[in-house]
């Protein structure tokens, strides 16, 4: 994630939790006073005495996926074994986190007359939960396509909510696609396969100028930063955000 820091502490309490998607869980915090982030920022989450710790340690860097216009802070991680994501998902409601942030600058651009292309896979979507419906809350002017790949439906977090995000921003669209469907017990009608440049050149004809913001896993990342480049889109139309070790 993006190095730029201009830390605060707070102190949050844990206020709910559900799942997102198999395997996939979001975490909502109280919203600290004091406390106002851009849609697209970060922050650490660092527990309080818990009852287990592993060399991995008691913090974690995530991705805000909540909009400053809602109540809570939320974030969602996949549900991996470490002593830190056990913990979270067991410790009782309005035990107490410290949160350090917000962080980072991958966030909107200012100019509505140069489309937004959002490529997300997996749990990199978080960031763009967060700027899509801050977009639909306010009303922004700005052309936004969001490509979301997932292996199944049933992997992919809030991705009903992002089909549902296209009913109130008619300048907001979503292109989800599933790569392995074949384990899937979900009808999908949706596209399929990884996204490509066919993929983009088939949803992006006639976007003026588009800025492209790329979140997933480092591999993913790279993969879709080298098809841009090869297409012919420069570095200063692309902002890019990894998740390693989610």
């Amino acid at each position: 994630m993006s190095a730029v820091r201009n830390p605060e502490n707070y102190i949050a309490k844990l206020e709910g939790r559900h799942e997102v998607a198999e395997r996939t869980m979001a975490f909502q915090f109280e919203k600290p006073a004091g406390f106002t982030f851009k849609p697209g920022q970060y922050m650490d989450i660092t527990l309080v005495n818990p009852p287990e710790t592993d060399r991995e340690g008691n913090s974690r860097t995530f991705s805000i996926a909540s909009a400053p216009q809602e109540e809570t802070l939320m974030i969602a991680t996949r549900l991996r074994g470490s002593a830190f994501k056990r913990v979270l998902r067991t410790i009782p409601l309005q035990s107490e986190v410290t949160i350090d942030g917000p962080f980072g600058n991958f966030q909107l651009h200012n100019n509505p007359a140069r489309a937004a292309v959002f490529l997300a896979g997996g749990i990199g979507i978080t960031p763009f939960r967060s700027i899509v419906v801050r977009a639909a809350k306010d009303a922004l002017p700005h052309q936004i396509v969001l490509f979301y790949s997932n292996r199944r439906p049933e992997d992919a977090p809030f991705l009903d909510e992002l089909l549902h995000l296209q009913k109130e921003n008619a300048n907001y669209r979503l292109v989800a696609t599933m790569t392995d469907m074949a384990k899937s017990k979900r009808k999908w009608e949706g596209e399929t396969g990884y996204i490509d440049s066919a993929m983009l050149e088939k949803y992006l004809k006639g976007v003026p100028a588009p800025i492209y913001y790329i979140a997933g896993p480092p591999e993913m990342v790279s993969g879709l930063h080298s098809m841009l480049n090869a297409a012919g889109i420069d570095d200063d139309d692309i902002r890019l955000e990894d998740f390693a070790g989610y």
